[in-house]
């Protein structure tokens, strides 16, 4: 990004009016109301207390899991990769906040995470990471040969996503690859292939990441430009709402192409649709001067994770 756009967007940063305490954690939620109190900051670690990102990585899995069945997946492979999605969510939290537990302090929204605040030590973090690792290793028992040199190449892409944004002004596409894994091992998994509409169906819910995490990554903007790190927030700037639009039309490209590429029944397309009439509702609602409508608007996402299971059963169980 250029010396103009830089400053175009600290100007940007710093004349946004006051807006509400952003801190994505509350000392009054089910943790604290539930669980044991050494329990708590580590529900938090993993994010537990706020399981949309659970749902943003599941539900896309979920879809290709019917979408490679052609029809309903067993049991045992839904558990499967239920659990290895939950999981890795998990361990990416875990790693995001070990890398930026002195970065968060300075974050509006962050400042209260468990390795930010003093609630976990960095050695307690790391041995949570290595229990959850543990788990994740004894779930490639259960999956197939393909699929395990799959998860294998995802843990590093895990681990460095935290590290984009020091260098990157696209950390968000890492972070979508990482996140929409779980569509590929779907397919590999049940297939023992992944075919090329397979593949599309993977990069259009990378491109939708990208769109719906910039939206979110305007909240951070201010703090961003004062710690000198990048995100597709900055790199948009006031032509956000562009940008966004435009990676929503990339995914919707791409999914209308897979799913004529898998041979789709017709209730798919109709599906297809409505997540492209939530997507323009999304881009309406959007402002770059309301960071608030951003946390909105990225939750609002799971209605998308869930059309996109709603599409992949129409167009493969219901009749024409």
């Amino acid at each position: 990004m250029n010396q103009a756009s830089s400053q175009e967007n600290t100007a940007y940063a710093n004349s946004r009016p006051p807006v509400p305490d952003l801190a994505d954690m509350r000392p009054d939620d089910w943790v604290q109301r539930w669980l044991p109190a050494s329990w708590g900051p580590y529900a938090r670690l993993a994010r537990l207390d706020r399981p949309v990102g659970v749902w943003l990585t599941l539900l896309p899995t979920v879809a290709a899991l019917v979408q490679a069945a052609d029809g309903l997946p067993t049991l045992w492979r839904f558990f499967i990769f239920c659990l290895g999605a939950f999981l890795m969510r998990g361990v990416g939290c875990c790693f995001n906040d070990i890398f930026d537990r002195d970065i968060d302090s300075k974050v509006e929204r962050t400042r209260f995470r468990p390795l930010t605040s003093g609630q976990l030590s960095l050695r307690n973090a790391l041995w949570f990471v290595f229990a959850q690792l543990c788990v994740c290793a004894l779930l490639l028992l259960a999956i197939n040969e393909y699929s395990r040199w799959m998860a294998v190449i995802l843990l590093p892409i895990v681990v460095i996503y935290p590290l984009c944004k020091r260098f990157t002004y696209w950390p968000q596409i890492v972070l979508g690859i990482a996140f929409n894994w779980g569509m590929l091992m779907a397919w590999s998994d049940t297939r023992d292939i992944i075919p090329l509409a397979a593949w599309a169906m993977w990069l259009g819910a990378v491109f939708w990441q990208v769109g719906y995490d910039s939206m979110y990554g305007y909240v951070d903007l201010r703090d961003d430009l004062k710690l000198g790190l990048r995100s597709t927030s900055m790199r948009f700037g006031e032509r956000g709402k562009l940008w966004i639009g435009g990676f929503y039309v990339a995914t919707m490209a791409l999914w209308l192409y897979a799913g004529l590429g898998m041979g789709m029944d017709w209730p798919y397309f109709v599906v297809m649709a409505a997540i492209g009439i939530h997507f323009v509702w999304q881009l309406s609602v959007f402002s770059i001067q309301r960071p608030d409508r951003s946390f909105m608007l990225f939750r609002s996402n799971m209605a998308v994770g869930v059309m996109l299971v709603v599409a992949a059963v129409a167009g493969t169980v219901l009749p024409m």
